[in-house]
């Protein structure tokens, strides 16, 4: 949220001599020294515990807000200036207002908060960003993508910055106006430079607090939901900044397809985005009672694959072990005829009553790169559970082609695909656990974890039990627009 604390709260001058040795992370509270979570308050610069240790931090904000109120007794305008409410985690460098309750991501005029973060930060740990690192990591090892951002000049940007900020603009001091394009496209050019120290992408990730709230805070989130929202911010921005014009275009307008080129536009102008990741499904349902069928086209930037439920099954040491699961049994399962059931009852135009019906799904364009995601999360009744089976996939050759609505339409060797990202869960629910990924580059197979980067092989990544897979259409190289 944008606080309106920040400047009365906030120390003029940050003096080195009065922090703590050692880095930020391990300082410790001082009221009860735990090192758990330290928080500095930015009026004073003093260090406390967070409210999940001891609370301390808020209880210091308490005790000066008691001493604030009961000295100026009466005269409001002295007590809205209430210091100590504004607190720095010392391990993530988020800021947190007391008196707002809500984390912050606006900053003074003087830029006073980014200032303090950048003396403080010595590690390149922005808390439970794992999901966003893995997604970064395999989003920059799509060269068709990553090369078209790296490409773009910053200055290109500044054009269409003012158009943008009908749709991002903020009300806070100064010109807080973000860019999500330009701060994915500084992640992208420094990830792959071969420095030594690892690049923490602080800059995108509180750029991302601005514009997606529901991201804000340090708690584990979903990669696959994370990705979602990123491409669409990005193809709606560069929407507006296109050739420096303004292209505005309402929500309400919806998706739409271009017959003219067949490219998947959502909401409107194509963008980089679904030029490379947009594809196109047909869902054909049939009533069961009159026989009619109904056709729609639905664009998508990828696709949600179930695990099958035959492969979710549990054996007992006696029993025959469950065959094992492959990316084709996931991809029949998608597209195989369906029997909706009673609670999705199709409403027929002909019958003009809801009846039971069938559904399908054929693919009519595919996209120049095929992310899967394979649910491996789903709801029961009183909490998300994880399904852990393990699914085959190819890392080269993935055919299509039995999945397209007209394949004699296709080109030979059109409908291959080779893997070029993989990201995987680690633990047991979406709201923990740990995210890593896998990429090809060069000719070769690396493992990101977070800040640590390896060389694999390919038996390390078959192994892997993937929840999103990157597929680059083998033929040529991808004509963008």
């Amino acid at each position: 949220m944008e606080c309106p604390h920040l400047s009365s709260n906030i120390s003029g001058a940050f003096d080195s001599s009065r922090f703590p040795n050692g880095t930020p992370s391990s300082w410790c509270c001082n009221v009860c020294r735990s090192n758990k979570s330290p928080w500095i308050c930015l009026t004073c610069l003093m260090v406390h515990c967070g409210r999940y240790v001891n609370g301390h931090a808020k209880k210091h904000f308490e005790e000066n807000q008691v001493l604030c109120v009961s000295q100026r007794k009466g005269e409001k305008h002295e007590k809205e200036k209430i210091h100590h409410s504004v607190c720095m985690d010392c391990s993530s460098y988020s800021v947190f207002c007391y008196r707002c309750d809500e984390f912050v991501v606006n900053d003074t005029k003087l830029g006073q908060v980014q200032k303090l973060r950048e003396h403080l930060q010595s590690l390149r740990n922005l808390g439970n960003t794992c999901f966003m690192n893995a997604i970064l990591q395999s989003l920059s090892n799509i060269e068709q993508f990553s090369c078209y951002f790296k490409e773009l000049p910053a200055v290109a940007l500044r054009s269409g910055k003012t158009a943008g900020r009908r749709m991002y603009h903020t009300r806070s001091q100064g010109d807080n106006s973000v860019s999500l394009v330009e701060e994915f496209r500084k992640t992208l050019c420094s990830l792959w430079q071969g420095n030594q120290t690892a690049f923490s992408p602080d800059s995108l990730f509180y750029a991302i607090w601005k514009i997606m709230p529901s991201f804000r805070g340090y708690q584990q989130q979903d990669a696959h939901e994370f990705m979602r929202y990123l491409l669409d911010h990005l193809h709606r921005e560069l929407q507006y900044s296109r050739n420096g014009a303004s292209h505005p275009v309402s929500p309400q307008d919806g998706v739409r397809l271009s017959s003219t080129d067949g490219k998947c536009c959502t909401n409107g102008t194509a963008s980089v985005v679904t030029s490379i990741f947009g594809g196109i499904l047909q869902n054909e349902v049939n009533c069961l009672i009159c026989g009619t069928e109904s056709r729609k086209f639905d664009p998508f930037l990828d696709l949600s694959l179930d695990i099958p439920s035959q492969f979710r099954q549990k054996r007992n040491k006696d029993q025959e072990p469950v065959p094992t699961c492959t990316l084709r049994d996931c991809l029949h399962s998608f597209t195989d005829l369906e029997e909706l059931d009673d609670t999705e009852l199709y409403y027929c135009h002909k019958c003009k009553k809801r009846q039971k019906s069938t559904k399908k799904f054929w693919i009519q364009k595919l996209p120049k790169v095929l992310c899967l995601h394979l649910k491996r999360f789903h709801w029961t009744a009183f909490l998300r559970n994880k399904v852990d089976t393990y699914v085959e996939f190819p890392l080269k050759g993935l055919d299509m082609r039995g999945y397209l609505l007209e394949p004699e339409k296709s080109l030979p060797g059109s409908c291959l695909y080779d893997l070029v990202a993989v990201v995987v869960h680690h633990g047991s629910g979406v709201g923990s656990g740990h995210y890593t990924a896998y990429g090809s580059h060069e000719g070769h197979w690396y493992h990101f974890n977070d800040s640590t980067v390896t060389l694999t092989n390919e038996d390390t990544v078959r192994k892997a039990k993937a929840y999103i897979l990157f597929y680059v259409e083998r033929t040529g190289q991808v004509k963008l627009f």
